[in-house]
């Protein structure tokens, strides 16, 4: 929760009527400043410890790591030493069967490590291989607008 895009994510929502609720773990809770400042902006969110508190209310689920991968190395190379993602903090597919809402969708800003498993990838919740092609997309359009190359 101390990242830019979970703290770009709650000013936005701020503009929508919409609830979010934030899952970390204790140490990586939203910064007291950041929680006062989204209660001025009268944004409904809540905290939670664990996603299986929570999953079944869920539309729409933005998976950030709460682990740190090292990128210096290859997958193969962190396998050992790498820190995992907590279970509490998976979206898995066992998870999303048992207790996630028929239409959810899984977001992730890629890369991602072990917070979903692979086997998410070729499920109707998964939208993050999407996601990340339309940011492309988005990127290559807005840099044509500021380049010239359009109007």
């Amino acid at each position: 929760m101390r990242m830019r895009t979970m703290h770009s994510l709650g000013y936005a929502l701020t503009q929508f009527d919409c609830p979010i609720t934030f899952v970390s773990p204790p140490d990586m809770a939203l910064p007291s400043e950041f929680k006062a400042e989204l209660k001025q902006y009268s944004l409904d969110f809540s905290e939670a410890e664990h996603v299986e508190q929570v999953i079944h209310k869920a539309d729409v689920i933005l998976v950030e790591p709460v682990v740190q991968a090292d990128y210096t190395k290859s997958r193969d190379e962190r396998r050992g030493d790498a820190g995992l993602t907590p279970a509490n903090y998976k979206i898995t597919r066992e998870l999303l069967e048992a207790k996630g809402k028929p239409g959810v969708i899984i977001l992730h800003s890629l890369p991602r490590m072990d917070e979903i498993p692979t086997d998410v990838d070729i499920t109707r919740w998964s939208r993050y291989w999407q996601e990340a092609f339309y940011g492309v997309v988005v990127r290559m359009a807005l840099l044509a607008s500021v380049l010239g190359a359009m109007e």
